[in-house]
């Protein structure tokens, strides 16, 4: 029976209103019954992970595509396993690889799973999978280059791979760690609201794409290098919520990792970082060990953007990860590690970060 409300006494203007409020809950609860973050988990381990011509094959089977830098006069005085950020792929290390193949420096770097020339490119893996992923790389490459120093490398979403595989269960032993722009935006330092869309659009539409088109978000001052990378087919343009959902997970179990994350490190932020606020990133640091401190080297760079390692000024960087290789003890050749101190390493206070990209 329906009962419309008439004017005058006794009429109850709130209810319209709540009546709206109760159907959309209970729209929103039939959809959560039948949609759920889809993830792309790895299958059983079937062979032992290896490296091959052209790929890394893992232990479920699944291949992932790989690119190497090798100098050119004679054996790797280091080697570098390389990580991606997010929707990207093996590729971004192209030019600093380059560089650091001059220096006597070899880099491996793979397409992790969803991205790239994997199969399925667009599915979320899981924490875990590209955790497992990046230790099962790290010992074949260590096996392949016995008593070089090792290290590791993550841009974004790869730093984020990088600090939870390090601080977890069956970590390889590195020689060090290079965390460019880590992805550490949890939702411990998210407003409310950005937390309840997130997860209402995971658990209601998780397939439906987004872009990040319109929100002017400005993520490296290399104009030429973002033209290229929307070209570029296996670059992802269209993110799935899920997707979002799940890197969202890894960026919660990142910013937790810090405080075990007491391994030597050089970590690399830009002053002009617009998808990883500066927030975030203080509250990483601040959690780090004091254990670590002697080990652990921060470096700021006053015209660097989210993309350090692609930026106009990215041969700075490059020359920056080189000489900390060389001798973790020097100061940088820029200077950043003296900027970090005064900036990024201050107490993050309470600014709310702006909004998500």
């Amino acid at each position: 029976m329906t009962v419309a409300a008439r004017p005058g006494r006794g009429r109850r203007p709130w209810r319209a209103p709540l009546a709206l409020l109760v159907i959309a809950m209970l729209i929103a609860v039939v959809s959560v019954a039948s949609c759920a973050p889809r993830l792309n988990a790895p299958g059983p381990a079937i062979a032992r992970p290896a490296l091959a011509a052209d790929g890394f094959l893992a232990a479920d089977g699944e291949k992932l595509p790989l690119r190497t830098w090798m100098p050119e006069d004679g054996a790797p005085r280091a080697v570098i396993v390389a990580l991606h950020g997010f929707n990207d792929y093996s590729n971004f290390f192209t030019d600093p690889g380059t560089f650091l193949a001059t220096q006597g420096i070899a880099t491996y770097a793979y397409d992790q799973r969803g991205f790239g020339q994997t199969r399925q490119p667009g599915l979320w893996s899981g924490v875990g999978a590209y955790a497992d992923d990046l230790k099962a790389v790290t010992e074949a490459v260590r096996r392949r280059h016995p008593g070089v120093p090792l290290y590791l490398l993550g841009e974004s979403m790869g730093a984020a791979v990088i600090m939870v595989a390090m601080t977890g269960p069956g970590a390889p032993e590195v020689d060090g760690i290079i965390l460019s722009s880590p992805a550490v935006w949890g939702r411990s330092t998210m407003p409310w609201y950005q937390r309840l869309a997130l997860w209402l659009g995971a658990h209601t539409v998780p397939w439906m794409t987004v872009t990040g088109r319109g929100l002017g978000i400005k993520p490296s001052d290399n104009i030429e290098m973002l033209r290229a990378l929307r070209r570029d087919p296996l670059v992802i343009k269209e993110t799935r919520v899920d997707s979002i959902y799940g890197l969202v997970n890894l960026m919660d179990a990142a910013l937790e990792s810090a405080a075990a994350f007491d391994r030597a490190a050089l970590i690399l932020y830009g002053a002009r970082d617009e998808v990883i606020p500066m927030g975030p990133t203080r509250a990483m640091v601040r959690h780090l060990p004091p254990s670590a401190g002697r080990r652990q080297r921060l470096a700021l760079y006053e015209d660097g953007y989210h993309m350090l390692l692609r930026d106009l000024q990215a041969l700075t960087v490059w020359v920056d990860i080189a000489a900390w290789i060389a001798d973790p003890g020097a100061p940088l050749p820029s200077g950043a590690d003296e900027r970090a101190q005064t900036i990024l390493a201050k107490d993050p206070g309470a600014e709310e970060p702006p909004a998500v990209p």
